[in-house]
Formats: C-alpha cells, structure tokens, sequence
C-alpha cells in the first residue's frame, strides 16, 4: 500500500497546519508531501485527481481517495493517527478548542486584505481592523485559558490551526510597520502568539523566507500570478529564496523588479 500523498504549496499556511500536527505527532515520514509551484498551471494529473479544482492542500489516501480543505484534512490524519492525540478528547474541552479555530477564518482575512492593500490612505483603517482581531483573541484567552500560555496544557488543536498565520504574518511586520501594541488588553495573545512561534513542532518556515516568498502579496498580486512589468513571480521556486536579497520595505511608493528582487 503506498503512502498517504498530500499535494501542497511549501509556504502556504493551510498546508503548514498538517506539517505542525504529523510533527507533534513525530509521524512525519508517514505521509509524503508533493510540493506543488503555483507559478506554473496544475498538472493534468493532479487536475484528474480534484476534479478541476486547484484549492491546495489536497490529500490522497493510500487507497486513491482525496480529501480537501486544511481542516478536514487535519481532522482526517487526526483519526488516521490518533496517538499521541492533538484535537481535545473531552467534549466540552473540545468544544472550547473548535470555539477558538473558527475564528481563524476573519483573523486570516483580514491580515491578507492589509498586506495586499494598494491604497496608503487605508492603512490606518485596516490597522485598526487587524487590533480588533488581536483584541478578539485575548478576549477568548482570557475567558476560557487565562493562565496559558497555550488554550490547555500544551501545544494543541488551535495552537496547530493559528500558528501558520501568526508567521505569515511576519510580512505586516515588514511591509507595514505593524507591531501589537504592548498593552494590557493584547497581553494574552501575546503570549499566547510568543508560545507558539517558538514551539519546535512549527518551525517549518521562517520570517525571512515569508518576507521573501510573500512580496508579491504585499503588492497585491496572489497565488503566482504576475505583476505589470515582471517576468516571475515571488513564489517561484528557483532561484531558492535563501539566495535573494531582502526585498524594498516601502510597498506604496515602489516596486521592485525581477532584478532587485533576485528572481
């Protein structure tokens, strides 16, 4: 029987999730990830097998079977691997947890809408929309987990949802000057986010290849496609990030060539 496949994109956050939660797991070597350069059209292949979507991460079971969607797929390898456990085996603890991941989807959002905005007069607008989130998280926090770091005793479900975002938001630190206020009413999340960013099971990425890899978000261009003027996206996999100088921090007064950026 072959592997489980999961078909993904190196940098993309929803992916990253089932990486964090087969390596608090320690079951890494169990499923086989495919990377995916979303510069470049899908393959007729991996068409065939998402029936014409091209949404990542998908995964392929070992029996043939494809699943979509980052949750359900954590929940998938979750039930797969159930040992040592991620996701809260009591009912309420585990309504708590999943009470905490679904505000993941307006958190998210609202970070990529900031880093892919054009407009200089909406910076501070966006800015206070992002606090509203933070301020949204420590509410919980502090409401259900006052103690921390973590929701419960240790790195876990939300943990495992929320940690690829707080990393990628890295490029609002640099594009945008954005720093959460140290203040009391952000005091939890904070926290809460230090715990997380420096546990060894999420340490997949790092800020200067989100920096690197995401500048092309942060000129409003996502998911591989190009700008006007440019001849290859951020994403590209060659050259390697790693050999590319830091790209210009000042998004709104100008963009970088293929040059300037090392592509």
């Amino acid at each position: 029987m072959t592997q489980p496949t999961v078909y993904h994109i190196p940098v993309c956050p929803f992916c990253q999730r089932l990486e964090i939660l087969l390596a608090l797991k320690g079951r890494q070597d169990e499923v086989k990830f495919q990377a995916i350069d979303i510069t470049r059209p899908r393959s007729e292949a991996l068409l065939a097998k998402t029936h014409g979507t091209t949404a990542l991460p998908v995964l392929e079971t070992s029996d043939g079977h494809i699943i979509k969607e980052s949750l359900v797929i954590l929940q998938y390898l979750e039930d797969v691997f159930p040992q040592p456990p991620v996701a809260q085996r009591d009912p309420y603890r585990r309504a708590v947890e999943n009470m905490l991941t679904r505000m993941d989807g307006e958190f998210f959002s609202q970070g990529y809408a900031w880093v892919m905005n054009q407009d200089p007069q909406r910076r501070a607008a966006l800015r206070d929309s992002m606090l509203k989130q933070y301020a949204q998280l420590n509410d919980f926090l502090q409401q259900h987990a006052p103690g921390g770091p973590f929701l419960f005793e240790a790195f876990g479900w939300a943990e495992t949802v929320f940690t690829p975002f707080f990393q990628r938001f890295w490029f609002l630190e640099y594009y945008e000057n954005f720093e959460l206020p140290d203040e009391p009413r952000f005091a939890r999340v904070r926290a809460w986010i230090a715990a997380c960013l420096a546990h060894p099971a999420a340490q997949q990425v790092t800020k200067e290849e989100i920096v690197k890899v995401y500048y092309d978000y942060a000129k409003g261009a996502g998911n591989g496609s190009l700008l006007p003027g440019r001849g290859k996206s951020s994403m590209a996999f060659e050259p390697d990030w790693r050999t590319r100088p830091w790209p210009p921090r000042n998004k709104y007064e100008h963009s970088a060539t293929d040059a300037e950026l090392g592509l």
